[in-house]
């Protein structure tokens, strides 16, 4: 019971720190960033543009949908420090399955190095609906969809987009509430642009011959990590709420 006790607190301590990171305005290195990523944009050839907009927006709508992905039963309740337990190894399980796959289609040359996206895109949902049964929620249900939806923004944007959505998660039980009945009036179409502009450069480096490979391990590597631990944070922000703790550690402010 104890170890459970100080494994909770620890976790909150954790999730202060995030949750004050989330909250940050954009620095002005934020700023220098997404300007030079833009005019990199301008760069890249348009089949890639294409590529990777098409990608995003069907795998948008098959979540949207509720189709193309099998969705895991929901756990059933248990201690945090178990749940997450499980929820690391299922990371480290993707991580390792992305990385290979980044090798193989980095090593394969323009027209491989292109299926990586639509690839990629994939396992980062499957990820963040394994990671949500693991936690206890059901995707089923079109608002953990829409959840996952908001965590992988959250983990792919701008500081500034990230603002936003993390206002939203952070009052996720009201703002689902308000949710429309359609779910299609998801605006895909941000968060395809942020999500292409995040990860483009990356990505562009994975095409280059003779490094592709290790570009390709890499990226895929570091992308699934950071995408689980974001999903770690977000699912201790809704944990924290449904056991009532109101009070996280106080941070000075950002």
């Amino acid at each position: 019971m104890e170890t459970t006790v100080l494994y909770d607190q620890h976790a909150l301590g954790e999730l202060a720190v995030w949750q004050n990171q989330m909250r940050k305005r954009p620095s002005l290195a934020n700023r220098i960033s997404k300007g030079l990523q833009t005019r990199m944009n301008r760069l890249i050839p348009q089949r890639i543009h294409d590529v990777i907009t098409g990608a995003i927006k069907q795998m948008t709508r098959a979540v949207l949908a509720g189709s193309k992905f099998t969705a895991p039963a929901p756990s059933s309740q248990q201690p945090l420090a178990l749940m997450e337990e499980a929820v690391r190894n299922r990371i480290l399980w993707y991580k390792r399955v992305g990385a290979a796959e980044g090798g193989v289609t980095g090593a394969g040359g323009i027209l491989l190095g292109l299926a990586d996206f639509p690839l990629l895109l994939s396992l980062k949902m499957k990820l963040l609906y394994d990671i949500a049964a693991l936690y206890g929620h059901d995707v089923n249900d079109y608002r953990e969809r829409l959840y996952v939806l908001h965590i992988f923004q959250l983990a792919f944007s701008s500081q500034e987009r990230r603002q936003e959505i993390f206002r939203h998660m952070e009052q996720w039980q009201e703002f689902a509430a308000t949710l429309p009945d359609d779910i299609h009036q998801f605006d895909w179409q941000t968060f395809q642009q942020e999500y292409r502009d995040y990860i483009d450069l990356a990505k562009m480096l994975q095409l280059v011959p003779g490094i592709g490979a290790v570009v390709g391990v890499v990226a895929n590597w570091k992308l699934l990590d950071q995408l689980g631990e974001t999903a770690i944070q977000a699912y201790r922000m809704r944990w924290a709420a449904s056991n009532y703790v109101t009070q996280l550690p106080k941070l000075p402010n950002p």
